[in-house]
């Protein structure tokens, strides 16, 4: 089973102006552990990337779904926290429990849009709490 992992990389890159400035971006990486995870944003990035880059930071997220876009103007991820609320049948008391998606929009409507279409079909109640957009420039699923 695979995990995702965010992963804080800086670079130098090429300013209008024509200096040099080191920037950072944030990836997702789809991997077994943090090794691997280092490993496949290093091999992502290495094509685009001239010179040398350091990869500041990596950490494992939970998302329950990710939902991703064909759309070129879909070009920034939204991360989505959803409650569910669930009757426990012992007790007979709900239970509330967040979980986040991650759906590639370009603006909070279409990430809305997106994940309507993404979950047409489902049954499960769940209300949207939070829709914010991440630093995230992409995602890298495993095995494409």
């Amino acid at each position: 089973m695979y995990d995702w992992f965010e992963c804080k990389v800086k670079y130098e890159r090429l300013q209008e102006d024509g200096s040099v400035k080191k920037v950072p971006e944030t990836y997702l990486v789809e991997a077994f552990n943090f090794t691997e995870a280092e490993k496949r944003v290093t091999e992502e990035l290495k094509p685009f990337v001239k010179g040398e880059f350091d990869i500041d930071n990596i950490h494992k997220v939970k998302y329950m779904e990710i939902f991703d876009s064909d759309v070129e103007s879909d070009d920034r991820w939204y991360r989505l926290k959803l409650q569910f609320v669930t009757l426990d049948e012992k007790s007979g008391k709900e239970k509330k429990s967040v979980s986040a998606v991650l759906v590639k929009a370009n603006s909070i409507a279409r990430s809305l849009e997106n994940f309507e279409k993404g979950t047409k079909d489902s049954v499960t109640d769940f209300t949207i709490t939070q829709d914010v957009e991440t630093p995230i420039m992409d995602v890298f699923h495993y095995g494409k």
